[in-house]
C-alpha cells in the first residue's frame, strides 16, 4: 500500500487501504459525529496521517493521481479526514479528471448536506460518480442532531434526506449506518431506508485505523 504525499508536505491526498484508493482532499466537515474515526486516531490504512497542512488545489492533485499506480485497484473513493462536499467544485473536477484517466469505479461518501453547504450546488453534477453513499445514522432529526452534530442544526437531517431523493435520480445511491447507534436505532433505519427505497449498509464502528469505509 502506498501513501502519496504533495509536493515535500508530508500531507496525504490518496491512500490505499484493502483494495481501494481513497481521496483526501479537505479536512473540513460540517459535522462532529460522536463516532467520527478522527476521534481516534490520525491516520487510516497506509497513510502515516489524514490531517492536511492545507488543502491542495487542483494542479497538486492531479500531479498526486498521476503518481498513483492503479494496479490492484478495484475502486476510487472521496472519503478522507472530512466531507468531501466541503469542497464540492474540486470533488466533480478531480473526479471528472479521474473518469478520463481510467475505468475504474469511482464513489462518493459524504453526509450529504452539500446543499445547505452550497445552496447553488446542482445535484445533477454527480452523474460522474458509480455510487454516491450517504451517512443516514439515525431514524429520526432527533437521533440525527444527537449523534452528528451538524452546524447547520435543525433542518439538517431533511436536507440530507432531500439531497438522496435528488441524487437517486442521477446516479446509484445508498445509505449507511455505524453500528453503534444501537440494534434498535438499526431496526427503524433499515425500516426507514427501504421507505425511499434506498438500500442501507451497516458499517462497524471503528476505534483504530484497520479498517475504514
Amino acid at each position: 500500500m502506498t501513501t502519496i504525499l504533495c509536493y515535500n508536505k508530508n500531507m496525504t491526498i490518496f491512500y490505499m487501504l484493502y483494495n481501494k484508493l481513497y481521496v483526501n482532499i479537505t479536512n473540513a466537515c460540517s459535522c462532529a459525529c460522536v463516532f467520527c474515526i478522527r476521534n481516534n486516531s490520525p491516520s487510516v490504512g497506509s497513510a502515516d496521517s489524514l490531517w492536511l497542512e492545507y488543502e491542495p488545489d487542483f494542479s497538486e492533485i492531479k500531479q498526486a493521481f498521476d503518481a498513483v499506480s492503479l494496479e490492484g485497484v478495484a475502486e476510487i473513493t472521496f472519503c478522507g479526514y472530512g466531507e468531501p462536499m466541503e469542497r464540492a467544485d474540486l470533488v466533480i473536477q478531480t473526479a471528472e479528471y479521474i473518469k478520463k484517466k481510467c475505468a475504474l469505479p469511482v464513489r462518493l461518501n459524504t453526509n450529504g448536506l452539500v446543499k445547505l453547504i452550497n445552496p447553488d450546488f446542482d445535484v445533477k453534477r454527480l452523474v460522474v460518480f458509480d455510487f454516491v453513499s450517504i451517512s443516514l445514522n439515525a431514524p429520526d432529526e432527533e437521533a440525527y442532531l444527537r449523534v452528528t452534530n451538524p452546524r447547520f442544526g435543525a433542518g439538517s437531517y431533511r436536507a440530507m434526506l432531500d439531497f438522496a431523493l435528488e441524487a437517486k435520480k442521477v446516479t446509484a445511491v445508498g445509505f449507511t449506518a455505524v453500528d453503534v447507534i444501537g440494534e434498535e436505532n438499526l431496526q427503524k433505519c433499515e425500516a426507514f431506508a427501504a421507505s425511499m427505497e434506498i438500500p442501507l449498509r451497516v458499517r462497524h464502528f471503528v476505534q483504530n485505523n484497520d479498517s475504514y469505509d
